[in-house]
C-alpha cells in the first residue's frame, strides 16, 4: 500500500513540476549578436513612467532589465537612489537572473544600504542614498530592477538617455510622460527620429518615446556632449512649485527671476561687516572696490559644500557667512554680491555649469535647470568682472578652466539673461619654456628649466602651489615622470596676478642616462619636456564629432651642451605642419658644441565632423613622431 501510494505521489509530482516550473526570462543567448559587439552591458528592456500630478508633485517609476556581459559591466548592475526632503524613494525591488534566465536571488530590503550624503567635501547635507549591489561574478548575468520615486516639486524633471554610456547597447526602451490636460510639457529630443506619440487620456495627456536595437557606442576621445552622441530626451516644466515658491521655466528670464525670488532678502550684512566695507572702500574707484572686497572675501571665508535648504538652491544668508566664515558656492557668491552692494557696486548672482572638461555646454534654446555652480559678476560699461567666490587664491576677475568660456545665467529681479564667460584665446593660453642642459659622456644630464605660463596653461601650477607644501610639490614633481629617471634639486614658482594671470617656474633636475651611449655614438632626444602624449587610432571608423577643447600655444627652446669631441652624424629634418587643427614647427641645429632645439605648437579648438577624424589623427600622430625625433652624435 505504501509503495503504491508513494508511486502515485511521484507520478502526481512529476505531472505538476512542468506546470510549476517557470520559463527562462531574458536568457543571455537571445541577445542579438550585433548588440553584444563592443558591449559590456545590454539593456534588455526599460520602461520609464513620469507622471506630473500637479506643479508640485511628480511620480517616476522605472522598470529595467540589464544583462551584464563581463566585469566591466558590473558598475551598471548596482542600484543607487538618493532622497531628501524634496525627493522620496517610495520603493526599490530587484532580482538576479543567471545567464540562462533562471532566478538566482531576490533583493532583500534588509540588504539595501542607507547611507548619509555627507562626504569628504560636504559639511552638511540632507541627502541620503539607498544603495544595493548584487555582487555576482558569473558572466553573463541579468538584473531586473523596479524603482518608484516621488518628487515634491516639479522644478526639474529627469532627462531620459536610454544608452547610458559607451560600450552600452539597448534592446528596447520606452519613456512615457503624463501631464494634466491643461499643462504644457516642454521637451527637446536629440538623435530621435520623429515626434513622440501623443495620446489623450481620461485625466490628461501622455507623450511616449521608444527606441529599439541601439548598438554600443565605441570608446572615443575628443567627444562632444552626451546628447550629441546618443538618443536623449530633455524634459522641463512650464509652471512649477517648490515648497512655498512658484515659478516658470519657459524662458531664461523667468527661470532667473524664480532664483532671484528664492534668494531675495538674504543679502543683509551685519552692522560690523557694513562698517568694515566702508572703511575699506570709501573714496575708492569701482575697480579698486571690487579688488579690495574680493580679497576680503578670500581672506575671511572658505568654501565648504552644504547641501541643505530648498533643493540645495536657496542660499544661506549673508549674515550666516559673516558669522561662520564659510559657505558653499551659493552662500559665498551671495555674500560677495552683498559686500559689493554695500559699497555701491551693483553685482549679480550667476548660475553656471562647472567643470574642466569639454562637457559643460548648455542647451541654450531649452531653458531649464542645467546648472551646478554659482559665481558672481559685476557688469561694466565695456566689460564684466567675473568672480569665482569659492577660490581663496584666484586673481580678481579671472575665471579658470572650471567656469571659463561657456554660457551662464545672470540672475536679476528683471532681465535675467544668458551671457558668456570669457573664453581665453590661443595667444592667452601660452606656455613658453627655456631649457639649458649639459649632457655628460655617460648620458647623464643636468637641466635648468624656466617656464612662463599664462591663463588656462597656468591653472594646474597655480592650484598645485596653493594646495601643496613645498615638500609635497617636490615629491609630486619626482613622481610626475617628467623624464625616464631623474632627481629634482630645485623648484620655485612666482605668480603674476591679473585678468590673464601668469606663473613663472624655475626647476633644476639631474636626469640619469637620458642620452643613450653606444660605443662612440650618442643618441639624444632634444625635446625634453613637451612631447605629445599619445598616438590616435584610425583603424575603426569614427562615430562622434570631434570636440577639441581649449586652444593653446606652447613654445620651447632647448640648448644642450654636449661633450667636447662630439659632432653630429644624423640630424632630423625640420618639420612644419599646418591645417585646421593647428600649426607645428620644430627644428634642430648643432653648432659650437651645442644642440639647439626649437618647437612651436599652436593647438586650435573647435568642433569638427567625424569625417575629419583621420586628418585630425594624422596631424596628431605626426606631432607625436616629430616630438620624439633623435639626433645621433659621434665622437671623433
Amino acid at each position: 500500500m505504501f509503495q503504491k501510494s508513494f508511486g502515485l505521489a511521484l507520478l502526481f509530482i512529476g505531472y505538476l513540476l512542468p506546470l510549476q516550473a517557470k520559463d527562462p526570462e531574458y536568457p543571455a543567448a537571445t541577445i542579438p549578436a550585433n548588440l553584444k559587439e563592443k558591449a559590456h552591458v545590454v539593456k534588455r528592456m526599460e520602461e520609464v513612467s513620469i507622471r506630473l500630478v500637479n506643479p508640485g508633485e511628480v511620480r517616476v517609476t522605472r522598470h529595467y532589465v540589464l544583462t551584464v556581459l563581463d566585469a566591466k559591466g558590473d558598475q551598471y548592475a548596482g542600484v543607487y537612489e538618493y532622497y531628501n526632503k524634496l525627493r522620496e524613494v517610495k520603493s526599490i525591488r530587484g532580482r538576479l537572473l543567471s545567464a540562462e534566465g533562471v532566478e538566482v536571488t531576490k533583493m532583500k530590503q534588509s540588504d539595501v544600504s542607507d547611507v548619509s550624503g555627507v562626504g569628504d567635501q560636504a559639511l552638511m547635507s540632507d541627502n541620503r542614498y539607498k544603495i544595493y549591489r548584487f555582487g555576482y561574478k558569473v558572466y553573463p548575468y541579468t538584473v531586473e530592477v523596479e524603482t518608484e520615486v516621488k518628487y515634491n516639486h516639479a522644478f526639474y524633471l529627469p532627462d531620459w538617455m536610454p544608452q547610458e554610456d559607451e560600450n552600452y547597447a539597448v534592446e528596447q526602451a520606452k519613456l512615457t510622460v503624463s501631464v494634466p490636460a491643461d499643462y504644457k510639457l516642454r521637451y527637446k529630443a536629440f538623435h530621435y527620429n520623429g515626434e513622440p506619440v501623443v495620446a489623450n487620456e481620461k485625466e490628461g495627456r501622455s507623450y511616449t518615446w521608444e527606441v529599439k536595437g541601439m548598438t554600443a557606442l565605441p570608446e572615443e576621445t575628443y567627444v562632444p556632449e552626451d546628447y550629441d552622441r546618443t538618443t536623449t530626451v530633455m524634459l522641463a516644466p512650464s509652471t512649477f512649485e517648490m515648497q512655498d515658491y512658484k515659478g516658470n521655466s519657459s524662458s531664461w528670464e523667468e527661470l532667473g527671476h524664480f532664483v532671484y525670488t528664492l534668494n531675495a532678502g538674504r543679502d543683509v550684512l551685519p552692522d560690523n561687516v557694513k562698517k568694515t566695507v566702508h572703511e575699506l572702500t570709501d573714496g575708492k574707484s569701482e575697480k579698486e572696490k571690487i579688488d579690495i572686497l574680493y580679497r576680503y572675501l578670500q581672506q575671511h571665508t572658505r568654501y565648504i559644500l552644504i547641501k541643505l535648504g530648498i533643493g540645495g538652491w536657496q542660499t544661506f544668508d549673508a549674515n550666516y557667512v559673516a558669522t561662520k566664515g564659510y559657505g558653499d558656492c551659493k552662500a559665498l557668491s551671495n555674500y560677495m554680491v552683498a559686500l559689493l552692494k554695500e559699497a555701491g557696486v551693483p553685482a549679480n548672482y550667476v548660475l553656471v555649469q562647472s567643470g574642466e572638461t569639454n562637457n559643460t555646454a548648455l542647451v541654450e534654446d531649452f531653458p531649464c535647470t542645467q546648472f551646478d555652480h554659482v559665481i558672481a559678476c559685476v557688469p561694466g560699461k565695456g566689460d564684466t568682472t567675473w568672480l569665482e567666490c569659492t577660490s581663496n587664491t584666484l586673481p580678481t576677475g579671472y575665471l579658470s578652466s572650471f567656469t571659463a568660456g561657456r554660457a551662464v545665467l545672470v540672475v536679476a529681479d528683471q532681465g535675467s539673461k544668458l551671457v558668456r564667460t570669457p573664453a581665453y584665446t590661443i595667444d592667452q593660453n601660452l606656455k613658453v619654456r627655456h631649457i639649458t642642459a649639459t649632457v655628460s659622456e655617460t648620458g647623464d644630464m643636468q637641466v635648468k628649466i624656466n617656464t612662463h605660463s599664462t591663463a588656462l596653461q597656468q591653472d594646474y601650477v597655480q592650484e598645485m602651489i596653493h594646495s601643496l607644501s613645498h615638500d609635497k610639490i617636490m615629491e609630486k614633481l619626482r613622481d610626475d615622470r617628467l623624464l625616464p629617471s631623474y632627481d629634482v634639486n630645485k623648484y620655485e614658482a612666482k605668480e603674476i596676478a591679473g585678468f590673464v594671470p601668469a606663473v613663472d617656474e624655475e626647476m633644476e633636475i639631474n636626469a640619469h642616462n637620458y642620452a643613450t651611449v653606444s660605443g662612440k655614438r650618442m643618441f639624444l632626444e632634444p625635446n625634453l619636456l613637451s612631447k605629445a602624449g599619445s598616438k590616435l587610432e584610425t583603424a575603426e571608423p569614427r562615430v562622434s564629432p570631434i570636440n577639441v577643447y581649449s586652444p593653446y600655444r606652447k613654445v620651447d627652446t632647448v640648448v644642450i651642451n654636449i661633450p667636447a669631441g662630439y659632432v653630429s652624424e644624423s640630424i632630423p629634418q625640420p618639420v612644419t605642419l599646418k591645417n585646421n587643427f593647428g600649426e607645428y614647427t620644430c627644428g634642430i641645429v648643432v653648432k659650437d658644441n651645442q644642440v639647439i632645439y626649437t618647437r612651436s605648437y599652436s593647438h586650435k579648438a573647435g568642433i569638427f565632423p567625424a569625417s575629419e577624424w583621420v586628418n585630425f589623427a594624422t596631424f596628431n600622430n605626426a606631432v607625436y613622431k616629430a616630438d620624439r625625433a633623435r639626433i645621433v652624435l659621434v665622437k671623433q
